[in-house]
Order: structure tokens, then sequence, then C-alpha cells
């Protein structure tokens, strides 16, 4: 099929691909020159801050009002940080603390970094409702589980943002967190009597005037029992613009993911995303590149020119992407950035339980802490730091780390683990232990030999009866991991 330039050049209009490297490769600078809408950025663009600032100039010197869109919610999911962990803790946390004025400068000190780096677009913040502690993608990444508390920091992340001069994207529409599917994977599906509860946050999100709202790949019975929400006419039309009446932009969540994709392809999946009332297609994960970019751009145009894609509906979400690029072009002012915050944050959310009355904490010694670590969901990159033994060593120089993953966890290694901690305490430091059954039959197999022993979750505490002393960090960022071990020698 011959599709006509013009029709082309619309189709890029609602892009926004990821790519490979620190640098823009030539077909993106192609493309940008011919009027490509964003791009995203993802770990394996980012060194540092310096170097995004240059990649983004460097995106910009072939198009002024690219956007350039990224994950940093701050917490386990970040970008900017991903080679130290996180200076900010993540939403949870924020949630934890309960202090908006808090949640507000946090997210104003980031959108200062973004902003310095040449980000137009944060996918942040998450506005789900963490309703299910099994939910295996969003957990920490919530502000909580109680709706009306994710409301008020949904709006106060939005304000701090926007602040500075980066567009806000309150996600993942119309609310992931009472699932127990990753999207990445296959298709979740939403409770029809939950719907209301998931959907309050979004709609204070509109109230706060978010710029954007990323789509789920969710299946939402109540109101389209056959397409997830990222390909619904009645979701995204029918709720998000007319019932909420929201009039920002739409962007998909990834749209190589296996929830949409693995039925319609990824090209497929992108126009019928346009025509359901999407208005950019956020492309990631191992598909990025320019095969994909194109795959995606000339199945829009042929469905434009097939009748599946309105090209008035196009040309709205073509325009509705010039909007946000110009709004971004013009706002914000960012404020010098706090490098203290973050930890400020983090400290306050500490939760310390203490069972026994033998002066376990303050640590004063050298101490083993023993890390279980799980594996994580695809939003996370598996590279970033993370832990308590790196800072507990800083202040309690000897002590000594041991990591684990699932696999390494045997009875011969803990037997072991048990003998080198003797005669020093015992740190065991877990993440989502409700979720993991290995990490459970460590905890039990360690505190069985040593109740003495101190537990740090570092994820969700479904419980805090564990070890002569619990603390609950709610993140596991760096500055999480620094809080807590603050807390273990008496700093906090």
């Amino acid at each position: 099929m011959l599709l006509s330039g013009d029709l082309l050049r619309l189709a890029d209009a609602v892009l926004f691909p990821g790519f490979a490297g620190q640098t823009p490769p030539d077909w993106l600078r192609r493309r940008l020159g011919d009027g490509l809408a964003g791009v995203v950025l993802f770990s394996r663009n980012i060194a540092g801050p310096a170097q995004v600032a240059r990649l983004t100039a460097a995106l910009r010197a072939e198009n002024p009002s690219v956007l350039v869109g990224t994950d940093e919610e701050s917490g386990e999911v970040t970008r900017l940080e991903v080679a130290t962990g996180s200076s900010r803790p993540g939403g949870y946390a924020l949630g934890v603390v309960d202090d908006v004025a808090l949640t507000e400068a946090v997210a104003r000190d980031l959108g200062g970094d973004l902003a310095a780096a040449g980000i137009t677009i944060d996918f942040a913040p998450s506005a789900d409702v963490n309703s299910n502690p099994d939910n295996p993608v969003i957990g920490l990444r919530a502000f909580g589980a109680d709706p009306v508390l994710v409301g008020r920091h949904t709006r106060a992340f939005v304000r701090g943002l926007q602040s500075a001069g980066v567009a806000a994207c309150a996600k993942h529409f119309p609310g992931h967190g009472d699932t127990s599917i990753d999207s990445h994977h296959g298709v979740p599906v939403v409770a029809g009597d939950g719907i209301e509860e998931a959907l309050f946050p979004f709609r204070e999100a509109i109230k706060e005037g978010v710029k954007a709202v990323m789509t789920g790949h969710l299946l939402v019975p109540s109101y389209d029992a056959e397409l997830p929400a990222t390909l619904s006419p009645k979701v995204l039309t029918g709720l998000l613009r007319e019932e909420l009446g929201f009039d920002g932009l739409i962007i998909t969540d990834g749209i190589e993911m296996a929830a949409v994709s693995g039925v319609y392809g990824i090209g497929g999946a992108s126009a019928r995303a346009i025509a359901a009332g999407a208005d950019a297609i956020c492309v990631g994960g191992e598909r990025a590149g320019e095969a994909t970019a194109v795959e995606i751009r000339e199945a829009i145009a042929a469905a434009v020119t097939e009748g599946l894609l309105p090209e008035e509906r196009l040309a709205d979400a073509a325009r509705r992407v010039r909007e946000l690029a110009a709004w971004a072009v013009s706002s914000g002012s960012p404020a010098p950035r706090d490098g203290r915050l973050g930890l400020t944050a983090a400290r306050r959310a500490i939760r310390i339980t203490r069972r026994t009355t033998a002066p376990v904490l303050p640590l004063t010694s050298a101490a083993h802490v023993v890390e279980l670590a799980p594996e994580m969901n695809l939003a996370i990159d598996k590279n970033t730091p993370w832990g308590v033994g790196e800072p507990l060593a800083r202040l309690l120089p000897g002590t000594a780390v041991t990591r684990l993953a699932a696999r390494e966890v045997t009875g011969p290694v803990l037997e072991r683990l048990i003998g080198d901690a003797a005669g020093r305490p015992l740190v065991i430091v877990v993440r989502d232990a409700h979720r993991h059954a290995w990490q459970g039959e460590a905890l039990r197999h360690l505190l069985s030999a040593r109740p003495d022993a101190v537990v740090v979750e570092m994820g969700l505490p479904a419980r805090s009866d564990l070890g002569a002393v619990h603390v609950a960090t709610y993140g596991s960022a760096r500055v999480c991991g620094e809080a807590a071990a603050e807390a273990l020698t008496g700093g906090l």
C-alpha cells in the first residue's frame, strides 16, 4: 500500500519511540527533523545528568518542540539516578509520612532536576491505589492503599512537578492497584466493585490540572468487557474524556507490552489506541528502535486509509501533542536543588517496632547484613542499587554484607551465614517478604537461630512482628537504605 508523505508525517506526530545508546542515532535525528513528536528515555540512554542534558540538546537541535519523556517516579523506578539509586523516596514512603507539603516539595525538587536535564514530561506520579497487597507491579510506587490519601498526594506531586515546568502524567488509568497480574506479561482485570475507588485519584489529578494521563493495559469489565483500557473507546473517550472531563494529553503505557500487542501486534495496537482516544504512543522495552518506529508509523497511516482510524481523530491527537509541547517550552521556574530533602523524607517514613526490652538498638559494632534479593518487575531496572549493607558499613566499618537471590538460598548456605554472624549483630533485609515464600522460609530459618536479629523490610511490610526489632522503610531507594542505617545506629 502506498501511503502519502503527509499521512506518514501525521502518524509521526503522535509517536514517542525509545532508542538504544546515549546519543541520538541517525534515524532518530532524521525522524525528528520530519516532525516526530517525542522520545522516551530509559536507563540504557542515561549515564548521568550532564550526559542527558547533552542528549536532549542534540534532540532539540533537530526539532525544537520535541517532547522528551521518562519514567522518573523517584524511589524504585528511577532513570536519572539508575546508577546510584534514587536520592528521593518513592510514593509509598511519602504516603506514610502523609505531609502533602513534603510531597509537593519532593516533586518540585525532582522537576528541577528533570528540567535541567532537558526532560519535559515525566511519566509520574503513579495515581494507582495499591489496594491489593499482592500486586506484583505497583506496590511501593503507589502513595498507599487509601484512595483519598492517594488523591491528595497525587495532586501535590502534580503541583510540584508542573511548577518546575515539567508535565506530570498520572498513571496507570483507570487504576492498576487492585490487580494481581503484571501487564508486561498479561491482561490484568479490574473488579467492578473497586473501579470508583481506583478512579478517585485520577479525578483529583484532573482537578489539579495534570497535563497528561497514561493509560493502563487493563481490562475493566464494568466499562468494556472485551478491550483493555488502552484500546477501548468506552474507557478513553467515554470515561476519561467525557465523564471525567480530561482535556489534556492521553499517552499509552509501553505499547509493546503483551497485554495489548500480544493480540494485535505492536502496529495494530498503536492504531487502535489512537482510534480509541489516545493521543500519543509510548514505545519502550526491547522493541525500541527504527524498525519498530517505522512499523508503528505505517500501521497508523494504513489504519487511516483502511477506515479503522478517522484522519480527524489522528489530527486531533497530533494537536494535543503540539499543545503540550508549546506548554513545555513556555512554562515553569525550576527551583535550586535541595540535596537533603529526599533523605529527610526517607527518615520521616521509617517505622520501628521493638519486640523485646533487650537493648538490640542502637548497633555499635560491625554487623553482618544478609540481604534477600527478589526478582523485580520490569518497571524497575535490575541494576538499580539498593540495600542497607553498604550505608551501614559506612557507619560501622567492618560490617559484612551477603546478598542472596532465591536460587542461592539453601539450608547449608543459611547455616554458614549463621556461623559467620556469630558474636555480631545480624541484620536481615527483605523486600516484600509476604509475596515471596522463599524469603519467608529464609527468615524463619535465620530467626530460629538468631531471635535477636533485626529485620529491615524495604518493600511493603505486611507484618511487623519479625525479629527482635522490625524496621520498615516503605521503599528501597538509596536514601531509604541510608535512613535505615541511621536508625540502626541510633541516628534517628
